[in-house]
């Protein structure tokens, strides 16, 4: 049986409740995991405040602001949690960022700026927080991102989160390799499309959602809850052999050719 009980994990991402975050939070939860969770902040601390009324029944035992943009602010929340927790088992990543601009047009019209503001925050974020946490995770553990089939095929309207994906793919497999010395596992998992905050910056997600409907295997798209049952698993001992891996939770859609 799945059992996080004595766990310490920190998730981020989390920004409404249809967050994918926000699935894997309730599910880390429920297998009695201890949660940390971060928001990003804002000058008039209206995501702090919404963000802390969701996770509320949850129970966090940190809330902390975490702008992976700000060094300080990343270098901050780490010295919380190791001052509070001492050590941390579970790392969750769900952040990504570009320009809607960005998303749609032609590829090779994307600014530079454009560029590397998708490949830091939705890529290098990752690097960092690792680099963060693992002097932090000195029992082993596991760090989980998420990834999208934009990443190793072109969408429609992905243009340069595709590239942010498929680096953010590569990021995993050479952590895994670094970290797994010490044996901290480190996986991604590529869900099929939902309709949350960040999506709807991505031009015809309904019609993917409903394209998933029509072809995926399952016949649907899947839930926050399909893809947090997955994270969970992933962060267990279950799963003590999977290493570098990107799992696909997207009701087979991956597998299709036409």
């Amino acid at each position: 049986m799945l059992n996080l009980t004595g766990k310490r994990a920190i998730v981020t991402g989390i920004a409404n409740n249809r967050s994918i975050a926000w699935g894997i939070a309730q599910q880390l939860h429920a297998a009695g995991a201890t949660l940390g969770i971060t928001y990003l902040p804002d000058e008039k601390g209206k995501m702090e405040k919404k963000v802390a009324e969701l996770v509320d029944p949850l129970q966090p035992s940190l809330f902390l602001p975490l702008n992976v943009q700000d060094e300080a602010q990343i270098d901050s929340a780490f010295s919380t949690i190791r001052d509070q927790w001492g050590q941390i088992d579970i790392l969750i990543h769900c952040l990504a960022f570009a320009n809607r601009d960005d998303l749609s047009g032609d590829f090779s019209a994307v600014s530079r700026d454009g560029f590397n503001l998708a490949l830091d925050v939705s890529a290098y974020s990752l690097v960092q927080l690792c680099h963060a946490a693992k002097p932090l995770m000195t029992e082993g553990g596991a760090i989980v991102t998420m990834t999208y089939l934009g990443g190793v095929r072109v969408v429609p309207n992905y243009n340069v989160m595709g590239v942010a994906k498929a680096a953010l793919e590569m990021n995993v497999r050479y952590l895994a390799a670094e970290l797994g010395s010490q044996n901290v596992r480190v996986n991604g998992i590529s869900a099929g499309p939902i309709r949350t905050l960040a999506s709807s910056a991505v031009g015809g997600i309904l019609d993917m959602i409903h394209h998933v409907e029509a072809i995926a295997p399952l016949r649907r798209t899947v839930t926050q809850t399909e893809v947090g049952n997955a994270a969970a698993f992933l962060c267990s001992d279950l799963a003590s052999g999977i290493t570098g891996q990107i799992l696909y939770v997207d009701a087979g859609y991956e597998i299709m050719g036409m």
